[in-house]
């Protein structure tokens, strides 16, 4: 052991990937969270009995899984078991026809090809190439660096890929691209899609989101046993490493001594000491203050304007008949912009929403595997994050959900719902359950060319303090939350080993300056 000690709190995937790693470089690592169990988003619900993932559903990017694994001296495909999926998504407008993405680029030009003509083909084409070149030159030059700026990230691409420049396209709305690399207005619908992945508009994000047509295109991967199983194993292994796991445990404050990080005080009344806090819930709850006063000027506060989408989600056990669900579906509505003029300008429920399904019991084949007859699905529609301030109430939630299942109806869905329950949660919900969030699921909306650079890095203003988790950078989504925990973690060692150099010169000089850290330890 090196004899620091961390508190890890939130047992999200950046949580619980800086735990892990920290662990294994033999820091004493407490996590607390307040739920019963490992997750935070990526979590579970119980609709009859049957439980279901209602949270993110879609994981890309395995090799930063792996990643996080080998940080900890183990093995992804020991603790987990991942399938690639064939088909990325369904998509459909109408009952006539529907459009398929596939993990290869070929079949996904084909497809295209017999649904919209061969000029469509051509045109995605060069738009995936055009993606995966942004790729390669956001994933090293942005997504992995600590905390990039402008300046730096013009400078490092410049040197290596200058061509690469143009591509970048910041100035320009991901709608206003898409229309020039598109003719057909459906495929522009769906590629501006990936701006609510980021929870954004695709009318006010940068052409830079087309870059995660590129990651889909790496892979996307099917989870034995559901997405949740992710957490259960990464807590599972910082346990093994010699982490402390404390569910239950709510944190009210973080305990600020001297100017420096002393500890946590938990509701309960504990107070767990530390030398380094790593916070792995939203920022926006720290900017408000509601981990104390002392870490409120930790990070910069989101304004309520700036906020990510919330949503409204519905967990139902079902008897699906007509439209061939694939394990991701999404059923577009007739007027986009409408839609996302509702969400951010009029703060309120689409009146005509998108809705996406998870079928969590069906292939690639669009079978249903694990549960003939009655299946497990979840059904998100986008929502705005006023949860805390004028939540949409129960009638106004009430007509969204009769117009998403009108909108399957539409598409050639037919839902028998077995359960007289249908689980829903609200942006109320949302908000209650992510303190200072609003209900919003992505942090900060990627609205406007600064915004991706306005996340906070892993070091905040406080020294010994630390965030993680899909409001800071590099972003929301399992793979970008793992590498914010492993940001934090690296940061946290860098700043420990060069504590301790200074604590060693100036003990030869006869003088320590470091001085004892507050807090019972547990």
């Amino acid at each position: 052991m090196t004899g620091e000690r961390v508190v890890v709190i939130g047992a999200g995937i950046g949580g619980l990937a800086a735990a892990a790693r920290l662990a294994s470089a033999g820091v004493e690592v407490t996590v607390v969270e307040a739920a019963d169990g490992p997750g935070g988003k990526l979590r579970e619900a119980e609709v009859d009995g049957v439980r279901l993932d209602a949270g993110p559903t879609v994981l890309t990017l395995r090799e930063v899984l792996e990643e996080v694994f080998a940080d900890a001296g183990a093995s992804l495909s020991d603790h987990l078991r991942l399938r690639p999926a064939r088909v990325l998504a369904r998509h459909a407008w109408d009952s006539e026809r529907h459009l398929d993405l596939y993990a290869d680029p070929a079949e996904t030009e084909a497809a295209i090809g017999a649904f919209c003509g061969a000029a469509e083909a051509r045109r995605f084409r060069h738009f995936a190439q055009r993606a995966s070149a942004l790729y390669d030159t956001l994933g090293p030059s942005f997504v992995h660096a600590t905390r990039p700026t402008v300046l730096g990230l013009v400078r490092r691409v410049a040197r290596h890929r200058p061509a690469a420049l143009a591509d970048l396209a910041p100035f320009t709305t991901l709608w206003r691209e898409l229309g020039r690399e598109f003719g057909d207005p459906r495929l522009r619908q769906l590629f501006a899609r990936y701006a609510t992945y980021a929870g954004s508009s695709p009318f006010l994000s940068p052409a830079t989101l087309m870059v995660i047509a590129a990651v889909e295109q790496r892979g996307v991967w099917l989870v034995e046993g559901g997405m949740h199983r992710i957490a259960a194993a990464l807590a599972a292994l910082a346990a093994k490493r010699g982490a402390v796991l404390r569910y239950g445990a709510r944190a009210r404050e973080i305990v600020v001594s001297r100017g420096r990080i002393a500890g946590v005080w938990l509701d309960g009344g504990d107070v767990v000491g530390a030398d380094a806090v790593v916070f792995n819930g939203d920022a926006a709850a720290l900017a408000a203050g509601l981990l104390g006063p002392a870490t409120a000027r930790a990070v910069a506060p989101i304004p309520p304007a700036a906020r990510s989408l919330s949503a409204l989600t519905l967990c139902v056990l079902a008897r699906v008949r007509g439209f061939p669900l694939a394990r991701h579906s999404v059923f577009f509505c007739r007027d986009y912009e409408a839609e996302f003029t509702d969400l951010f300008e009029r703060r309120r429920l689409p009146a005509e929403p998108t809705v996406y399904v998870c079928a969590q019991d069906r292939d690639d084949a669009g079978l249903a595997r694990l549960a003939p007859g009655r299946e497990r699905l979840l059904c998100i529609i986008n929502a705005p994050a006023t949860g805390d301030a004028a939540p949409p109430g129960a009638a106004e939630v009430e007509r969204c959900v009769n117009r998403a299942l009108a909108r399957l109806q539409r598409c050639g869905v037919d839902l028998a719902r077995e359960s007289a329950e249908m689980l829903r949660t609200t942006p109320a919900d949302f908000a209650h359950r992510y303190p200072g969030t609003g209900g919003a699921l992505y942090g900060r909306a990627s609205h406007g060319w600064q915004a991706s650079f306005s996340r906070p890095g892993p070091r905040t203003r406080i020294p010994g303090l630390y965030v993680a988790g899909g409001s800071t950078h590099p972003g929301a989504g399992v793979p970008m939350a793992a590498i914010s925990g492993r940001l934090a973690a690296s940061a946290v060692l860098q700043d420990f080993a060069s504590t301790r150099m200074s604590s060693r010169a100036a003990t030869a000089g006869g003088t320590s300056t470091r001085s004892a850290t507050t807090g019972s330890r547990h």
